[in-house]
């Protein structure tokens, strides 16, 4: 099979795309036949060597997939099935998704929902099925429409896109923050109805200042989710699920204590089956396919190595659904 594979090296690490045996493929009750995979910011951190994200050598990346079993000594699964998967150390201590097989736990697998097609699946991927389970967390909080204004950051990546699309969808005023003005357009067409500079969050806030968003997800982390809690109305949320500008929170508790906010934390690597069973139904249900198609777009397995680099410099807009095949 054709994949891509990290090995460790003297210095640092190496990764190419070759044949690889398939008997390599690690244990597993239930092999996948790959139809598409994607190159999420883990991924490209993984593929860059900007952060210990594998843990095994050699490693195959690619934190999620979709395609059709293979085979399976798993009741739950048969020859057929079209299944995504997202998460549980695929891509970092289990080999993953960049390959055109792949072999795991049935456990791990959700099967794809009526509607969806597996390019569809990948162009959700990880970041949208983590947008899901944000806005989850904020309808199940009692966030409604009339509340107020949402805030998006990191607006222009796979979460923030899908994020928007999701949140305008079901009605939300909407606010993207990007660092890229270019794609100021791109955030209008998904729904925004502002886009705002990213550099008001990004430096030293002050722990509180003129209460404005009534809910917010953020894929920041540091000092962008400090100060949007600090601009939180009386008892709104936060669904707080990256940190692409660091794993640092220079925040105090004055927001939570005196505001009454709501940090929610979103984990998808380790999410109970049917939290994942439930994120991917209302993606089937909710998510405008038109919108999906505007945020996503596809390149080869040869191209995810390059790819790599490019999401970490936030060159990238959207999704890259990867097909493993070509």
């Amino acid at each position: 099979m054709r994949a891509i594979l990290i090995e460790k090296a003297e210095s640092g690490q190496r990764v190419a795309l070759g044949e690889v045996d398939e008997d390599r493929l690690p244990q597993g009750d239930v092999t996948v036949r790959v139809d598409y995979s994607t190159v999420n910011y883990k991924d490209a951190l993984a593929i860059t060597g900007k952060a210990p994200v594998v843990r095994k050598y050699p490693m195959v990346p690619g934190i999620d997939f979709s395609g059709a079993v293979e085979a399976s000594s798993d009741p739950q699964w048969k020859v057929g099935d079209r299944v995504v998967l997202n998460g549980w150390g695929v891509g970092e201590t289990h080999w993953g998704g960049l390959a055109q097989r792949a072999r795991v736990k049935g456990q791990w697998l959700v099967r794809l929902p009526e509607g969806l097609t597996s390019y569809q699946a990948m162009a959700i991927g990880t970041a949208g099925y983590t947008a899901m389970l944000c806005v989850m967390a904020l309808v199940k909080h009692g966030l409604k429409p009339g509340d107020g204004e949402v805030l998006v950051t990191g607006a222009a990546g796979g979460v923030g896109s899908t994020a928007i699309a999701l949140l305008t969808g079901l009605g939300y005023n909407v606010v993207a923050s990007t660092g890229r003005p270019a794609e100021t357009e791109y955030l209008r067409v998904l729904g925004a109805s502002e886009v705002v500079d990213r550099a008001q969050f990004s430096s030293p806030g002050k722990p509180l200042v003129k209460e404005r968003w009534a809910g917010a997800v953020d894929a920041v982390g540091s000092h962008t989710l400090a100060n949007v809690c600090a601009a939180m109305r009386y008892g709104g949320a936060v669904a707080a699920c990256g940190l692409a500008g660091g794993m640092d929170f220079p925040a105090t508790v004055a927001p939570f204590i005196l505001r009454g906010v709501t940090l929610y934390g979103i984990d998808s690597v380790m999410a109970p089956a049917n939290l994942r069973q439930e994120a991917w139904r209302r993606l089937a249900a909710n998510l405008d396919r038109a919108k999906l198609d505007a945020m996503a777009g596809e390149i080869s397995l040869g191209e995810a190595i390059a790819a790599g680099a490019r999401v970490i410099a936030g060159q990238v807009r959207g999704r890259l659904v990867v097909n493993v095949n070509r």
